[in-house]
C-alpha cells in the first residue's frame, strides 16, 4: 500500500537491473526489491566513504541518504499474505511483481502452442453452447413452476457461453478468417442484446488499461467526490455496489454501448451496423416470442435467462479484478505487467459452469495475452503457474470471497485501495450492514 511521505523524502526501490534484450527470462531470477525510505540531507561537495548511499543531483551536488523505518505493505510479507488470503477468501495472494518485469517478459515464457487457433475446437465450443441453450429452453418449457429457477440458472449460464464465443471473436482468437469472426461474434451477442462492435471497442480499452483509475472501461471503484455529491446518488451507489452488484453489468451495458458519441469517428460506422442488428433482433425476435408464448412466455424464455447471464457477467468481472489488496492506479503509476498478472484473479467455479462458460474464469493468461483462444487458457495457466506462480492471485469461488467484494471494495482510496461505504456513511449503509449479517462467511 502506498505510504504518504513528506516532500523531503522519497521511496527507494533498490537496484533494478533490466535483463539484456533478446535473452530468455527466467522468472525465478527475479526477486522483489527491498523498500527503504531515504531522507535527503544537503552536504558539502565531498566524497562519502559509503558509495552505495550517494545520490547525485543534476548539478553534481552530493546528498547523504539516511534510512528511515517504513512499514511494509501487507502483501510484502508471506505470513501476512497467508492471513489476508484467509480473511478475503483467497487460496493464494501473490507477492508483488518486481518493477523491472515487463509484460513481454511474461508473454515470452508462454509456449507458442497456446496461441494457435484450432477450428475444430472453436466450432466445438459453438456446438456446446447451442446444445446447452436448446436443452435449457426445453427445460423451461417442461419444468413445473418450482423447478423453473434451476432451468433459468442453467439457461442463463448456457447463454453466457455465447458471450464467451463472441468474446473470442472480438479478440481475433476464434478463426483465421476475420469476416467469419465478425459474423459469429455478432450472432453470438444477439440473444444477449449486446451490440458486438461497441462492446469490442470498449473491451479492447479494458485490456490496454486494466485497473487504470479513469481509463479502464470495465468497472472502477467509486470516487469519494461522487459518493458525497448528493444523498440520492449516494443511496443509489450503495445499493448498486452492494446488494445489486451481481447485476450491475446491466447498467454498464446501457451506459457504454448504445451512445454513438462515446466512440471515435473511425469506429462509428461499425458501431451503427451492430446497433442496427440488435434493434432488428428486438423488433423481430421479441414480438415472435410474445406471439407464440405471451408476455409471461417472454419473461420465462428470454428475460429470466438474460438476468442469469448478467449475474455471471457481473460476478465474473468483479471477481477477476476486485479485491482489497488489488489497487487501481493512476496512469502515471500504472504498470502493465503488474496490472495483468498481479491485478487479475484466477477463480475456480463448479465444473459445469467452467464447461458452459468455456473456461473464461481461467482469466490471468487471457490478460497476459488476449490472443490466446479460450480452449488453450488452461494450458497457458499451467505454464504461468510454473514460471510466475508466486505472483498470481488464485481462489476457488466461495461466499467469503463474495462477501469481501460486496461489503468492503467500495470507495477509492490511494493508500488503502478501498474504503467501505459503512465507514464513510454508516447511517446510509443499511444495505451493507444487512449483507454482512445475512451473507455466509465460509470459504
Amino acid at each position: 500500500m502506498a505510504s504518504r511521505v513528506a516532500h523531503s523524502t522519497f521511496l527507494f526501490l533498490g537496484p533494478q537491473k533490466r535483463p539484456a534484450e533478446g535473452n530468455r527470462i527466467s522468472p525465478q531470477n527475479f526477486t522483489c526489491p527491498g523498500r527503504y525510505l531515504l531522507k535527503l540531507e544537503n552536504r558539502p561537495h565531498k566524497r562519502s566513504e559509503q558509495k552505495n548511499c550517494l545520490v547525485y543531483s543534476r548539478k553534481k551536488k552530493i546528498v547523504k541518504a539516511v534510512a528511515i523505518s517504513v512499514p511494509s505493505s501487507p502483501a510484502d510479507n508471506a505470513e501476512d499474505r497467508k492471513k489476508l488470503s484467509e480473511n478475503y477468501g483467497f487460496r493464494q495472494i501473490g507477492e508483488p511483481l518486481p518493477d523491472n518485469v515487463t509484460l513481454k517478459d511474461i508473454v515470452d515464457t508462454l509456449p507458442r502452442k497456446v496461441f494457435e487457433i484450432d477450428d475444430v475446437k472453436a466450432w466445438k465450443s459453438v456446438l456446446t453452447s447451442v446444445t446447452s441453450y436448446a436443452l435449457g429452453i426445453f427445460m423451461i418449457a417442461k419444468a413445473p413452476w418450482y423447478l423453473l429457477p434451476l432451468a433459468w440458472a442453467w439457461t442463463g449460464t448456457a447463454i453466457t457461453g455465447f458471450f464467451v464465443i463472441g468474446h473470442d471473436c472480438a479478440h481475433k482468437s476464434f478463426s483465421r478468417n476475420k469476416l467469419v469472426e465478425d459474423i459469429v461474434g455478432t450472432l453470438a451477442f444477439l440473444p444477449l442484446i449486446y451490440p458486438y462492435e461497441p462492446w469490442r471497442f470498449k473491451h479492447d480499452r479494458h485490456h490496454a488499461k486494466t485497473n487504470m483509475l479513469s481509463e479502464d472501461t470495465a468497472w472502477h471503484p467509486v470516487w469519494l467526490e461522487e459518493f458525497e455529491s448528493s444523498p440520492i446518488l449516494r443511496k443509489a451507489i450503495i445499493y448498486g455496489y452492494g446488494p445489486f452488484r451481481p447485476w450491475m453489468s446491466i447498467a454498464h451495458w446501457l451506459m457504454w454501448h448504445f451512445d454513438v458519441k462515446k466512440f471515435r469517428p473511425n469506429e462509428v460506422n461499425r458501431v451503427k451496423i451492430s446497433l442496427a442488428c440488435v434493434f432488428a433482433f428486438i423488433s423481430i425476435g421479441w414480438p415472435l416470442i410474445i406471439l407464440k408464448t405471451g408476455i409471461m412466455g417472454w419473461i420465462k424464455f428470454w428475460l429470466m435467462p438474460w438476468l442469469g447471464y448478467h449475474f455471471w457477467m457481473s460476478t465474473f468481472t468483479m471477481v477477476h479484478h476486485t479485491a482489497p489488496h488489488i489497487p487501481f492506479k493512476s496512469s502515471d503509476e500504472w504498470n502493465a505487467a503488474q496490472a495483468q498478472l498481479n491485478g487479475t484473479v484466477h477463480c475456480d467455479y463448479p465444473h459445469w459452469i467452467e464447461i458452459l462458460c468455456h473456461d473464461i474464469n481461467v482469466h490471468i493468461p487471457h490478460h497476459i495475452s488476449s490472443r490466446i483462444p479460450s480452449y488453450n487458457l488452461r494450458a497457458a495457466h499451467k505454464s504461468l503457474q510454473g514460471n510466475w506462480g508466486k505472483y498470481m492471485n488464485e481462489a476457488t469461488w466461495n461466499w467469503r470471497l463474495m462477501k469481501t467484494i460486496l461489503t468492503i471494495c467500495h470507495v477509492y482510496d490511494k493508500e488503502q485501495n478501498y474504503v467501505a461505504f459503512d465507514e464513510l456513511a454508516p447511517k446510509d449503509s443499511q444495505p451493507i450492514t444487512f449483507l454482512k449479517k445475512v451473507m455466509p462467511d465460509y470459504a
